[in-house]
């Protein structure tokens, strides 16, 4: 049977005729947009594999950014550490410098650093007997630490010591600070100890406030039990210490300020020198770990900036980066403390602590030992 002829002049058997697809212009609105977006263009943005659209969220991807932000955090505290060090290192006299013995690199070679805290302070202070800053006043704290070159010790002076001061007599340690402020302090502690002393930290209390709470304070567990009113207590603008044994108090810088500077505790009325410089010691320990903690990296550039700030030191932000760096890694060895072997009574009635030849070679030797 005869097939049907197509009127386009094929055959139902021809091949399937070809269709031209004609597209619209772009509309107006598309025009204004910049112009019809492709088909290809679309389906290129869908799959990234094709070149374009967003990247995709990997884990290697957030691990390398998170790696980038802990850098620039890290470079950040790095930098305001060096520039307010740098700062802080201008603050002492060429006289106080002139002091010290060349101690080497402090990482490669063991140095003894002497940690002076004088009775300054700020004016203002409603606490009796203290003289403000700026007028002579005498070291509250003297203790040295031995570091560097795989060394770690700490050695405190009591303050009450009677000692030689060249050109002044024979009169207490603290005394030194006074008479020739931080220079002849060295000298005294040289002569004293008969050791090398390579640098030299002061605290400035005025600043040690802020750099204690840009660290959130510290938790403090009190060996013994500590009661008093310190810078004329809480009616003249000072504050008041109530701490029971064992049981750990959190503080912030005002009161570890007050903490370290009990002259007298109620508490424990017959407390001595060398009881407060035990207390002492634990504050810088619980310091030491609050500044190791992973709390304080997210504070990190405010600790940064302020910690040079607390101290007065000839050494510069890279050595006193060294240093810190050197105490985090060391440990935290035991102070020890010259035990006097009797009183002595100065010519102007005074009464202070008489050390022993043998007292002093026994400390000095495991001192530098480390």
């Amino acid at each position: 049977m005869p097939q049907p002829r197509d009127p386009r002049g094929g055959s139902g058997s021809d091949p399937e005729p070809e269709y031209t697809l004609y597209r619209s212009r772009p509309g107006f609105l598309s025009r204004l947009g910049g112009g019809e977006k492709r088909i290809d263009d679309i389906q290129r943005q869908r799959d990234p594999r094709r070149g374009g659209g967003r990247p995709r969220i990997t884990p290697g991807r957030v691990v390398l950014a998170l790696a980038g932000l802990l850098a620039g955090w890290l470079l950040l505290s790095l930098l305001m550490f060096l520039v307010s060090a740098q700062i802080q290192r201008g603050k002492v006299s060429d006289a106080t410098e002139a002091a010290l013995d060349d101690g080497g690199n402090i990482v490669l070679s063991a140095n003894t650093i002497l940690v002076l805290g004088s009775d300054a302070r700020p004016k203002g202070s409603g606490e009796a007997g203290a003289n403000t800053v700026g007028e002579p006043s005498r070291s509250d704290t003297i203790m040295l630490l031995r570091v560097g070159g795989g060394k770690s010790a700490r050695l405190s002076i009591p303050r009450d010591t009677i000692v030689d001061i060249p050109g002044a007599g024979r009169n207490k340690i603290n005394a030194a600070y006074a008479i020739g402020g931080p220079q002849l302090t060295i000298r005294t502690v040289k002569r004293f100890l008969g050791i090398d002393v390579n640098h030299i930290m002061e605290v400035d209390f005025s600043n040690f406030p802020e750099f204690v709470d840009s660290l959130g304070g510290i938790d403090f567990t009190p060996t013994e039990c500590v009661r008093a009113s310190v810078d004329g207590g809480y009616r003249n603008g000072g504050t008041v210490i109530r701490l029971r044994r064992g049981r750990t108090k959190h503080l912030d810088g005002k009161r570890v300020l007050a903490l370290a500077r009990i002259r007298k505790n109620d508490c424990r009325p017959n407390e001595n020198d060398p009881d407060r410089a035990r207390r002492q010691q634990q504050i810088l320990s619980a310091i030491k770990g609050r500044v190791t903690s992973f709390h304080t990296f997210f504070r990190l550039p405010w600790v940064s900036w302020t910690a040079p700030k607390a101290i007065r030191t000839d050494m510069g932000g890279v050595t006193l980066m060294g240093l810190f760096t050197d105490l985090a890694l060391a440990g935290t060895p035991d102070t020890r403390v010259l035990q006097p072997s009797g009183i002595e009574t100065l010519p102007d009635g005074g009464v202070g602590l008489q050390m022993s030849d043998r007292e002093i070679r026994s400390e000095r030797r495991t001192f530098l030992k480390g």
